[in-house]
């Protein structure tokens, strides 16, 4: 009896994953491709690259844009597979035959455990790996970037380097104004030429300006003119437009425990030294010192500083983990509500799942990830719209097996 009843529940354990299986990875390839495509177009940066840098860039955008569709993809095919069972009648039809429906359900959710596992890796991947090779890429490529954007605006700046043409011949720049800004006790550079040409350095790290018929200025007193050749080095990560990633979102989770040992361990330093500080001024009764509001407020704003890098190391893991099991939680409220709606659309389905998902999931989220942030509240935050949404899926479950 075991053997005749353990055969038709594997057919249909194999039936269903099968079915699930081939709606994710279809709606997971579109999806991802189409977002690519997107990137590829809309994103100013990523669309004046060469087609050799593109190809080179897509395999580091793959983590990230797949940690965004894995989730969806796998809520749309658990409401297609089992809106579709359900208003087929075959949920109806092994009810009858006895079999309950976590029967039907427990592939999905072994699944959705599976994928999320990998959704967990493609969180940390994405930004320890995936964006630091694209922001190489895009720094390597400076050169290209700004020639093109010379040619269409005349103009090309990052946050510590601006160039200004009058136009773009070739590849030669006629009328360049360069201007590098001043930092700390380094003067402002602003240069005027006749014609410079821009060329990259991999080997060195640099971007070479190399102008003719020079005139420089350096802060505001100091100029000079440079008749012939002259050339200027600005390092390619000042030259490049690529947005620096946090030292906290860029580390991976095997590096986070030896982080948060050291930053803990510079937070004690900074507290004994604030202490040790302080009593050295009571004993030798150097009261002004005590109320000396620069001093202590450079130790204040140090600590500040190392305790908001603390609070986001501590928050890491919590986030990438509770993000990649999104997947779980978004499949076990898609199939039963699929399933107490037999008669909806599959689209129809898939929205009513997803909508409530975008409004009351997602703002969790957000917020719990500033609040950890910013210390206000524990890291363990970040979990509430999971909670929320096997709260909401329990009682869907509950619903199904009951009816």
């Amino acid at each position: 009896f075991s053997q005749r009843n353990c055969r038709p529940m594997n057919m249909l354990t194999r039936y269903v994953l099968l079915e699930l299986a081939k709606i994710f990875l279809v709606v997971v390839t579109s999806l991802t491709m189409l977002l690519i495509v997107v990137l590829v177009v809309r994103v100013p940066d990523v669309q004046r690259l060469p087609i050799s840098q593109i190809a080179r860039l897509i395999p580091f955008l793959l983590p990230d844009v797949l940690r965004m569709t894995v989730p969806v993809s796998l809520l749309l095919a658990t409401t297609s597979v089992y809106g579709r069972m359900a208003g087929s009648n075959e949920v109806m039809a092994t009810k009858a035959l006895g079999i309950s429906p976590i029967k039907l359900l427990w592939p999905a959710f072994v699944m959705a455990f599976l994928i999320s596992l990998v959704a967990v890796w493609l969180n940390d991947l994405a930004v320890s790996w995936g964006r630091a090779g694209a922001q190489r890429v895009l720094v390597e490529a400076v050169e290209e970037i700004a020639y093109s954007m010379l040619r269409s605006q005349r103009s090309y700046s990052s946050k510590n380097f601006a160039i200004h043409v009058q136009r773009v011949e070739d590849r030669r720049l006629i009328n360049p104004r360069v201007s590098i800004p001043a930092r700390g006790d380094t003067p402002g550079v602003k240069i005027t030429a006749e014609s410079a040409q821009l060329r990259s350095d991999l080997d060195e790290g640099v971007l070479k300006i190399i102008s003719h018929n020079t005139k420089v200025k350096i802060g505001d007193r100091r100029s000079a003119e440079v008749p012939g050749r002259y050339e200027l080095e600005i390092p390619l990560s000042d030259a490049s437009r690529a947005k620096k990633g946090s030292s906290a979102s860029s580390t991976a989770l095997w590096e986070i425990p030896s982080r948060l040992a050291t930053q803990e361990e510079t937070l004690e330093r900074l507290d004994h030294e604030m202490a040790a500080e302080a009593a050295f001024q009571m004993l030798s009764g150097d009261f002004r010192g005590l109320t000396d509001s620069d001093a202590w407020g450079q130790f204040s704003r140090d600590r500040q500083r190392e305790l908001n890098l603390l609070n986001r190391l501590t928050l890491e893991p919590h986030r990438r983990w509770s993000a990649g099991f999104s997947c779980l939680c978004f499949a076990f409220v898609g199939a039963p509500m699929a399933i107490c709606r037999r008669k909806g659309e599959w689209l129809t389905n898939f929205f009513l799942c997803f909508l409530p998902i975008l409004i009351v999931y997602y703002p969790l989220l957000a917020y719990g990830i500033d609040g950890a942030k910013n210390g206000t509240i524990p890291a363990q935050a970040v979990w509430s719209g999971n909670v929320l949404l096997v709260c909401w899926g329990a009682w869907l479950l509950r619903k199904v097996i009951r009816y």
